[in-house]
């Protein structure tokens, strides 16, 4: 079979998995949240959303595996996909596989620098509210059941996840499960990255403009040497129709 017509394939899958798979992780979220947010609920129904989080599992794995099947430098591929391969693997990472939602940037896509920023404005919103929502879910199931916990209730996890993704920490509400401690050392990451592509981003706004402004100052002087030198032509024909009126002005 032809190599480049596996990655096509690959593509098509991609494009055509994409929205069923934003749903798939929807209903994983709600699935993973339900009993985390409701710690009473039935024992049937929390049976059921920790079916329904397997099943979700068992689909990002035939995805990811169905990928990397029709990709023709699997090894770039994996590689690439480092963080799709982690979430597979260690199934108590499946809660970040939430991030795929934003997903949904790529429909609004326009090929133009502007749209661009917007994309990735949009990407660092979605992932910034999911990343602190997933933690507040993690470090809720974490600490919630500890004697020392000081994070009991959802409203104290998201505050938490807010003040550490941000890199403030105030300090008044902190881990003290070890399960706790590792999700806050992803969060502190999290912010850290997210920290980084905005600034990269900003950054990326400033030198655009200045090139638009030197792109411009430029086509403005090259309109005022053309204007000039057109001015130039017209003098010398005014000049050679009409020597005498030269002459006699002299």
């Amino acid at each position: 079979m032809d190599p480049l017509s596996i990655d096509i394939r690959r593509e098509t899958w991609e494009r055509r998995t994409e929205w069923p798979l934003t749903v798939v992780a929807l209903v994983f979220a709600v699935s993973y949240a339900w009993p985390i947010l409701n710690p009473e609920i039935e024992s049937r129904l929390r049976a059921t959303c920790g079916l329904v989080t397997w099943i979700a599992w068992v689909l990002f794995a035939v995805d990811y595996s169905a990928r990397l099947a029709l990709t023709r430098q699997r090894l770039r591929f994996v590689r690439k996909n480092l963080f799709d391969l982690a979430v597979i693997g260690l199934p108590l990472l499946r809660p970040l596989r939430l991030l795929r939602l934003v997903a949904f940037v790529k429909v609004f896509n326009r090929q133009t620098s502007t749209a661009l920023r917007g994309q990735v404005a949009a990407y660092v919103t979605a992932s910034t509210a999911l990343v602190i929502f997933c933690a507040a879910l993690a470090v809720l199931d974490a600490e919630r059941k500890s004697p020392d916990a000081n994070i009991t209730t959802f409203s104290d996890a998201l505050w938490w996840a807010t003040s550490t993704v941000t890199t403030v920490g105030y300090g008044d509400k902190y881990p003290t499960t070890v399960e706790g401690r590792w999700v806050a050392a992803g969060l502190m990451l999290a912010g850290i990255a997210l920290l980084g592509i905005v600034t990269a981003t900003l950054a990326h706004w400033f030198v655009e403009q200045a090139r638009r402004s030197e792109e411009t100052t430029q086509s403005e002087v090259k309109d005022l040497v053309r204007e000039v030198a057109h001015l130039r032509e017209q003098i010398a024909a005014l000049a050679a129709h009409h020597p005498s009126d030269t002459g006699s002005t002299g």
